[in-house]
């Protein structure tokens, strides 16, 4: 069924509900500092061996294990899912090609609160001082 995303372009509820988590994923990673990367839709990653980065040729959906010339048998989920954290991974850089990586996030106030006295009992034992 299909969900008007703006004038003359419908998208179905699939492609709006992707679109809102991605979107929420997007947003909760820059609020806590970290990164988030897309993978292009037509990246080739159940395809591709992890191992030699060989492209094969198109399969069917039903094969689920395929074996690479390189000696590497694939699971065909396992095999896209190493594939996508690659490509994530490699497309963490600036314009200039230098890595980059978000620095550190310090803790709000609130959370990261030390009690001056946390280590010392706060109640006496029989025989014992409180300091």
């Amino acid at each position: 069924m299909p969900v008007s995303a703006g004038p003359g372009s419908p998208k179905s509820v699939h492609d709006a509900g992707w679109a809102g988590f991605t979107t929420l994923l997007e947003y909760k990673a820059a609020r806590y500092g970290r990164t988030f990367a897309r993978v292009d839709r037509f990246f080739p990653s159940t395809r591709t061996c992890s191992q030699c980065g060989r492209i094969t040729e198109k399969m069917t959906l039903n094969v689920r294990s395929w074996d690479c010339p390189c000696g590497a048998t694939h699971d065909r989920d396992v095999n896209a899912a190493i594939n996508v954290l690659a490509a994530g991974q490699a497309d963490n850089s600036n314009d200039r090609g230098a890595r980059v990586r978000p620095g550190l996030v310090p803790a709000p106030r609130g959370e990261a609160v030390t009690h001056p006295h946390a280590a010392c009992p706060t109640r006496s034992m029989e025989g014992t001082s409180v300091l």
